[in-house]
Formats: structure tokens, sequence, C-alpha cells
């Protein structure tokens, strides 16, 4: 279950990253994360053609739907809750999306600085 008052990484309170489509492991739209979330799906980023095309590549499909999975394939623009050591993993190759600082959980900060997410804030 999502914790209410979960904090950003400013130490603010979460706000919501994306409702169309619902993003969020919990699937309510906020980049919440639990024990259950072995991803850690806490930074909200904005997709890129070049992040979607990066993630394919890295074994990770994030354009195609999936039913299955409540998963309907992501575009450009999109905003969608990421596994935080994949945006680490494209930030360090250069190809890390825009992000939502007020939107990305403070467990983001144990993949990524504070000043990693800044650089591509929104």
């Amino acid at each position: 279950m999502p914790n209410s008052t979960a904090k950003n990484v400013l130490g603010e309170p979460l706000q919501a990253c994306c409702t169309s489509p619902m993003t969020g492991f919990y699937r309510d739209g906020f980049c919440h994360t639990g024990g259950g979330d072995v991803g850690v799906h806490v930074v909200c980023a904005e997709m890129t053609a070049e992040f979607l095309e990066f993630s394919k590549s890295r074994g990770n499909d994030l354009s195609t739907p999936r039913p299955e999975f409540d998963f309907p394939g992501l575009v450009p623009g999109d905003r969608w809750c990421l596994c935080a050591a994949r945006w680490k993993e494209a930030y360090d190759a250069g190809m890390a999306p825009p992000v939502v600082i007020d939107a990305c959980h403070i467990s983001s900060l144990e993949f990524a600085s504070l000043s990693e997410l800044k650089e591509h804030a929104v």
C-alpha cells in the first residue's frame, strides 16, 4: 500500500507523476514504492524517443503495449515512473529523459544525486 506521506527528492510531499497513462508501481499516478517494488519505480520521467530506444536496447521495451501487465505502451511526451537504476544508467550513457522533480520519490536519491536529477528537470 502506498505511503500517503511520501516525500519527494526535495523533502516535500510527493506530487502526482501522471494519470494518463496511469503510472506508478501501484498504478495510482504517483511514484510510490514499497516492499514488492523490486524495480524501485520512483523517478517520474517524461519519455523521449531517444530514451525509449535506449531502454529497448537494454532489454526493457517501454513502447509496446502489454495489456496483461496493465501497460499501455509509451510514446514521447508520456510521463512514467521509471526504475531509478534505469534512469541512472541512461544518465551515465547521456540518454536520460527529463524528470519531474516534485514527483520523484525521495528514494530516487539512493541511485542518483539531486544535482543529476535537477540537471534534467522540466
